[in-house]
């Protein structure tokens, strides 16, 4: 028996539609990591980017759980000397919760260029008006959070 290879001619994506309400922002990031990459799917792999589409809506309304909040900081360096920039994840998710998620999924992806190619495939907004409707979205139901 041989094994199943997917060439990218074959891969089929779908969309997929989140809604962030009540999520811990880590559950939803896995959760888009598996759909991003393609590793719930039967064709799964490895080496083709074989993932789908997603839409999250609603990312201000996400939750971090414990002190997170105030002990967790999101950092970046210019390159320059002295060029370190940190904020706090409360004012991070208040003024820019799309931002939050789009962070933690990227860490959670490949660093290589199938992982920079697949966090293109994600869409998230703060509400619930995003403009991919004439992609017709399939809601989707992450397993395992809490409502």
């Amino acid at each position: 028996m041989k094994t199943y290879m997917a060439k990218p001619a074959d891969v089929v994506r779908n969309w997929h539609l989140i809604d962030a309400t009540n999520m811990p922002l880590g559950r939803l990031a896995t959760a888009v990591t598996d759909l991003l990459s393609g590793k719930l799917k039967p064709t799964y792999t490895p080496h083709v980017d074989s993932g789908d589409f997603v839409v999250v809506i609603n990312t201000d309304k996400m939750v971090l759980t414990g002190n997170k909040l105030k002990d967790k900081y999101y950092r970046h360096h210019s390159g320059y000397a002295g060029g370190l920039k940190e904020m706090d994840y409360k004012t991070l998710m208040q003024t820019n919760s799309p931002k939050a998620l789009q962070v933690a999924v990227k860490g959670m992806l490949r660093k290589n260029a199938l992982g920079r190619k697949q966090i293109t495939r994600l869409f998230a907004y703060k509400d619930e008006n995003h403009n991919q409707q004439a992609q017709k979205p399939v809601a989707y139901a992450v397993k395992g959070v809490r409502e």
